[in-house]
């Protein structure tokens, strides 16, 4: 089946996708977007996220074909003009990256719920970020890069 979406702004289309072809697989291998990471393949882990229509989704869960009409934003989407979203620039200012593998995911999950809450408290952002799992940071510059986000969109404002 032929399956068209939008992708990060742009119309998107990709030929010969079978039925249970993962939306992550279309991203990454045929599409050209290895932002969303594949890692554990069952929607535990959050590396896959992106939004669909607006809401954060494990993209490994979703079927490509389910994205038909649909429009997907990944990590790649969050950057406008070259420049870095606010949470990206946060995630790095605040030393939250460190294999990266988790990230991509935690910043389209992060940058969602600042959109819709541009004020977070400490329990909102654990909620947002709670399908997200990291191996590696132990979470708390994980959170100081949101906070530091939220703070620097408000000073913005």
């Amino acid at each position: 089946m032929r399956v068209h979406f939008t992708v990060n702004g742009r119309e998107q289309e990709a030929d010969d996708v079978w039925e249970g072809e993962s939306l992550l697989y279309v991203l990454r291998e045929r599409l050209g977007f290895p932002g969303s990471k594949n890692a554990c393949e069952q929607g535990e882990c959050g590396s896959c996220t992106v939004r669909l229509d607006g809401i954060p989704v494990c993209s490994c869960l979703v079927a490509a074909g389910q994205a038909e009409g649909r429009e997907v934003v990944t990590v790649e989407g969050l950057a406008a003009g070259g420049e870095l979203s606010p949470v990206q620039q946060a995630f790095i200012d605040a030393g939250a990256v460190q294999c990266g593998f988790c990230t991509p995911g935690l910043l389209v999950a992060a940058d969602e719920m600042l959109e819709r809450n541009p004020s977070p408290s400490d329990a909102d952002i654990r909620e947002a970020l709670s399908g997200n799992l990291c191996r590696c940071t132990g979470y708390e510059k994980i959170l100081d890069a949101v906070r530091l986000a939220a703070a620097r969109q408000e000073e913005a404002v």
